[in-house]
Order: structure tokens, then sequence, then C-alpha cells
């Protein structure tokens, strides 16, 4: 193993990948700690809403990869909002591979992966914690970890601008914000009255 696997995997987004009678799954977490380095050990938590958690409890092994900043929208989608239970999570993400533990993660976009043996288990309500014990371990690359500000800021799409309602001056651009501007009611800006103000998006 590569003990420079566990530094690469202290922060940031990861992709934890499961199998279960030859079905292949896997999630996107946010929680990944090292709690012990004789042996090495790691802990994860992963939410009971997804599968990955239930096959997870079955068969207590899995991989974990760093993503990096050259994860896409696409694997976001399929891995962290799209079920296991509704496609084949890996259609399309080529290449990967499985590790000596039969199970895949994938070659791009990730620097660095970890196998990992359930020893323990911990019910957090929503999630369950796993204690495991790493058991493979390989830095892949040297590319930036993908955090999750990293994530907010350049791949989660942005919400379309909220669309201004109200009045506008015709004269000044000044916004009335609204209904309809009352009688006798000037501009403040450019004291012109009500008579120049037309809905937003006709001026």
């Amino acid at each position: 193993m590569d003990p420079k696997a566990l530094f690469k995997i202290t922060y940031g987004l990861y992709l934890l990948t499961t199998r279960q009678q030859g079905e292949d799954n896997g999630c996107i977490i946010n929680t990944v700690m090292q709690i012990a380095e004789e042996p090495d050990r790691l802990a994860v938590a992963v939410s009971k809403r997804n599968l990955s958690c239930s096959m997870l409890q079955k068969t207590g092994a899995f991989n974990i990869s760093t993503l990096t900043t050259k994860a896409d929208l696409a694997l976001f989608r399929r891995f962290g909002m799209q079920s296991g239970r509704d496609a084949d999570k890996f259609a399309g993400f080529a290449p990967v591979e499985r590790t000596e533990n039969g199970i895949y993660r994938l070659t791009e976009m990730t620097n660095a992966f970890l196998s990992g043996r359930v020893v323990d288990q911990l019910d957090l309500g929503t999630h369950i914690l796993f204690v495991a014990e790493v058991v493979d371990g390989q830095v892949l690359s040297g590319e930036e970890p993908c955090t999750y500000s990293y994530y907010q800021e350049n791949i989660k799409p942005k919400p379309a601008p909220a669309e201004k309602k109200g009045w506008v001056c015709e004269v000044c651009g000044y916004v009335y914000e609204g209904g309809e501007p009352p009688e006798g009611y000037v501009c403040p800006v450019c004291q012109h009255g009500r008579e120049v103000f037309r809905p937003v998006g006709e001026v």
C-alpha cells in the first residue's frame, strides 16, 4: 500500500463504490477520516437512504476514490443524484477497473483510491458510520482534489437569476417593486409621475 494515499484522501469529495451479488453500486460522500495508523483505519459516513449503505452493511468491502477538479457534472448527477435501484451507475464512465477486492473504481477524475474492509459500524440515525481497515491504497496522480467549495463554485449549475418584478421608470430606470405605483406617485430619482412607469420587461 502507498501510505501517501492516506494523505490524498484527507479532504474533498469522494466516490464510494461497493459490490453485492454481482451488482455494482456507488455514491458520493464527503466524510472520510483516518482514525488510526497501526493498523491503518478510516471511517466513512454513508446515508441510510443510499442503496450503497445497505450493500456495504452486508458485504463489508468498499473502495474510496478521491475526486479531482476534473470531475464533471455528469458524474455528480449519476452517483450523487440518481439511485442505483434505477440504473447502472457506471454506464458511460469508462475506463473503470476492478481492484483486488473485485470492486470498481474510476480510473479518471480521481487522484487516489483506498480499499477498505469494515471492522465496525455505528448507527448515527440518518447515516451509518463504517470503521474500516485499509487493505490497499494507491496514489494515481497529483491532480487537485475536488473540494465541496470547488463543486459549488465550478461544477454545480448556477440557478437562473430571479426575474425582477415591479414597474420601471422609462426616464431614469428606477424600479418600483410591487404592484402598480399608486395615484400621485412620483419617481424618487427623476421626479416624474407614475405615467412614465411601465411593467418590468416592457421597457
